[in-house]
């Protein structure tokens, strides 16, 4: 008998596969559906104190490997997502709240709330790569991002997990600022920054003319950032960027995922990703004599 069960500082999902935050996610019964269809977690979209209209279009390029996007983080605030948390709540896997801020107070404020909607666990989005003051911009401190993790951890009793850029050549120590902070887990990566030209306009395509570039293009970089961050801390890390299969999947266990998020994969291959990648993982088990997926976390290291 195979198990896939994993679980993250206390956080047990039934299977490894998490839906990534900004896909699907907007509302409680689209999180709900996406957990009925075989996700082992799910994660909302990015909340933060305020209302927030994001930018004008465009904000979503789609290219032969992936989308480069620049939302600019829109959303209702953490009130009106009240509703949308009690739907999401009633669905068969556990919900991590995702959340955006630019002080330690304001994001321990946030995952205080998220808790009490019901929220398992929470996600600090310290990585968005095209949100001004927000994101990225705090996330590349070391100091800040330990700062904003102990504030979180003082104010919850759910496990908090941090998701950090790529775009830093400071990735070790903002991950080890994250475990210094008293954070549970690591999610690497967020989105690359990077843009998009129209030839005809002569300018650049996006609004903001920079977004984050997600998908099979940075699927590489999201592996060596996992790869490198497994080998610097003692925390769980949950891997994302790219995966669309369950090859994908694999590799970011090996390199030392304990567990995966599939964002673009879902628009890319729709929503039965989950099963697809579930159902291989069991079949890869079952070829190679295992009995549980976390015998293949990290080998690639041995």
């Amino acid at each position: 008998m195979t198990s896939l069960h994993v679980s993250i500082a206390g956080l047990d999902l039934s299977n490894p596969t998490m839906l990534a935050s900004g896909v699907m996610d907007e509302t409680g019964a689209s999180m709900r559906r996406v957990a009925e269809l075989g996700a082992g977690a799910v994660v909302t979209k990015s909340i933060g104190r305020e209302a927030r209209d994001g930018y004008p279009n465009p904000t979503l390029v789609v290219l032969d490997h992936g989308y480069i996007n620049a939302m600019g983080l829109p959303g209702p605030g953490i009130d009106a997502f009240e509703e949308e948390m009690a739907e999401a709540v009633k669905g068969p896997a556990p919900v991590i709240g995702s959340l955006f801020a630019a002080t330690p107070d304001d994001f321990a404020f946030l995952a205080e709330r998220m808790q009490r909607y019901g929220a398992a666990a929470v996600e600090l989005n310290m990585s968005c790569p095209h949100a001004k003051g927000y994101g990225m911009e705090i996330g590349v401190d070391p100091d800040m991002v330990r700062d904003i993790v102990r504030e979180v951890k003082k104010a919850v009793t759910i496990p908090v997990l941090s998701k950090l850029t790529p775009n830093t050549h400071r990735l070790i120590d903002v991950g080890r600022a994250v475990q210094e902070g008293g954070g549970d887990a690591i999610v690497a990566v967020n989105t690359v920054k990077a843009m998009a030209i129209s030839v005809d306009a002569r300018r650049p395509v996006l609004y903001n003319r920079t977004g984050g570039l997600s998908g099979p293009a940075i699927k590489g970089i999201g592996l060596r950032c996992v790869y490198e961050l497994y080998e610097e801390v003692d925390i769980p890390i949950v891997g994302v960027g790219g995966i669309e299969s369950t090859r994908d999947a694999l590799e970011y266990m090996m390199a030392g995922a304990v567990a995966v998020q599939i964002g673009s994969g879902v628009g890319r291959r729709g929503l039965g990703v989950f099963r697809e990648v579930t159902h291989g993982m069991v079949d890869y088990l079952e070829k190679n004599g295992m009995t549980s997926i976390s015998e293949i976390v990290g080998v690639a290291h041995e």
